[in-house]
């Protein structure tokens, strides 16, 4: 048998001892995401309750959505101008993972997720803690068990964040299966040990800390067979074209704005744009969306089918501002808004379309085009529609978008004018190698 072929089987100890600093790398992902996440809620209530209050302004009004998210426009311009590293890598060039980050750059990272978060830019807090949490536990892992490689650090602490993130880690079983880490020689199952084993860590405890929850109260749904598998292709599709749209202008427009060479200026314009977009939207299309989109069934009763297409596009436009003047953030929690919306005006549209199935589709669908991931698309909208009878049409869903998007432009910028490159200190400096990787090692990134 050759050597391609041959099983390479991991000893049980080995599987045990890579659990405990799993399950260490799980609660301090889950950690440093609640913590920054409790600061940038502590810090947008004050901006946009207290604040307002004590000077006597509505905070929905526009001068005051306008006035805030140019001055974190302006604030996060300069940190991204001064700070150790320039903030890191601008995410509009990268996917969720990539190469970690030397520490001196995490502050200034740090600092800039806050104020982006806490400002109701569109951004979640994906890229950013990922990063964060990646080079923290690279640079002590590195340390303490320096037989173990860089790479199977960052996938011990992608799991563990996307546990937190998530609260279950179904989310990191399935994006990580996608993934297929380490050597292909090794069964799956004991390369996934140690990363699930982080993922369960990370999400007991963000579950205890935090409510990262995503449903949404929708009418109950009844299984309508065939027809409704019919249904969920066609909104599917439906949003995976608005989805590519958005990735197609994704570079150009990255390419244009970064023509202004000022993250300082870039950046307060950027939040200009994002007031007024936000004046237009409302309140309800400014943050990163997860609490906002659980507003929309409040405004089924009074809000048009083109009303929510509305919120869906300009939720969208928010997006693209945001991630390619080089705010940072992720671009996930946004476009999981955007496909709630849409499911919304579609079921209000027509009201034979029963509304979970409209949501659960148009999520999967735009999810596909934002991300690749065909299993985190599904996932994110079952948590959604909180019913599992809707699986065999999202999975219809999701294979008719992967159809669509397939051998397409991704919604990552493609610049040659940008540096593509994150600022390093040097290489990063991982463990001898044999030769062959180890067990929980992923590709490298």
């Amino acid at each position: 048998m050759s050597e391609a072929t041959t099983e390479v089987r991991v000893p049980v100890r080995e599987l045990l001892r890579l659990g405990v600093p799993a399950v260490v790398i799980g609660v301090f992902s889950a950690l440093t995401l609640v913590a920054l996440s409790e600061l940038a809620a502590l810090l947008e209530h004050w901006l946009w309750g207290t604040l307002p209050d004590r000077v006597g302004v509505d905070p929905d009004s526009a001068p005051w959505i306008i006035g805030i998210l140019t001055t974190t426009g302006l604030a996060v311009g300069l940190i991204i101008r001064f700070a150790p590293g320039n903030a890191g890598p601008d995410p509009a060039t990268h996917g969720l993972v990539s190469v970690p980050l030397p520490p001196r750059v995490l502050p200034g990272l740090a600092a800039a997720m806050v104020l982006t978060l806490a400002g109701g830019v569109s951004l979640g807090p994906e890229n950013p803690i990922m990063a964060i949490n990646a080079a923290l536990v690279v640079a002590v892992g590195a340390r303490l068990m320096p037989r173990v490689h860089v790479p199977a650090w960052i996938v011990l602490t992608t799991a563990g964040t996307l546990g937190a993130m998530f609260g279950t880690p179904v989310a990191a079983a399935l994006m990580l299966s996608e993934i297929n880490p380490g050597d292909r020689r090794t069964p799956l199952w004991d390369r996934l040990f140690a990363p699930l084993v982080a993922a369960i860590a990370g999400a007991l405890t963000s579950a205890r800390l935090e409510d990262f929850t995503f449903d949404v109260e929708l009418p109950a749904y009844e299984w309508g067979g065939v027809r409704d598998v019919g249904l969920a292709v066609v909104i599917s599709l439906g949003a995976t074209a608005l989805g590519l749209v958005a990735s197609y202008a994704f570079t150009p427009m990255h390419r244009l704005v970064h023509r202004i060479g000022s993250p300082v200026l870039l950046l307060t314009l950027g939040g200009l744009a994002l007031g007024v977009l936000g004046v237009v939207g409302g309140p309800v299309t400014l943050f990163k969306g997860l609490d906002q989109m659980k507003e929309l069934p409040e405004r089924a009763g009074s809000t048009t089918a083109l009303g929510f297409l509305a919120l869906a596009v300009i939720k969208l436009l928010a997006m693209l501002v945001a991630s390619t003047t080089a705010f940072r953030g992720g671009r996930i929690f946004p476009v999981v808004f955007v496909g709630v919306a849409l499911g919304f005006a579609i079921g209000t549209a027509w009201p034979a379309v029963p509304m979970a199935l409209a949501v659960g589709a148009a999520t999967t669908g735009i999810l596909v085009a934002a991300t690749r991931s065909g299993w985190l698309s599904v996932f994110i909208a079952v948590a959604i529609v909180s019913d599992v009878t809707l699986l065999p049409a999202l999975i219809a869903a999701m294979l008719a978008g992967w159809v669509l998007v397939s051998n397409r432009p991704e919604l990552v910028a493609r610049d040659e004018a940008v540096s593509d490159e994150p600022v390093s200190d040097g290489p990063v400096r991982a463990a001898p190698s044999d030769g062959g990787a180890p067990p929980n090692d992923p590709p490298a990134t």
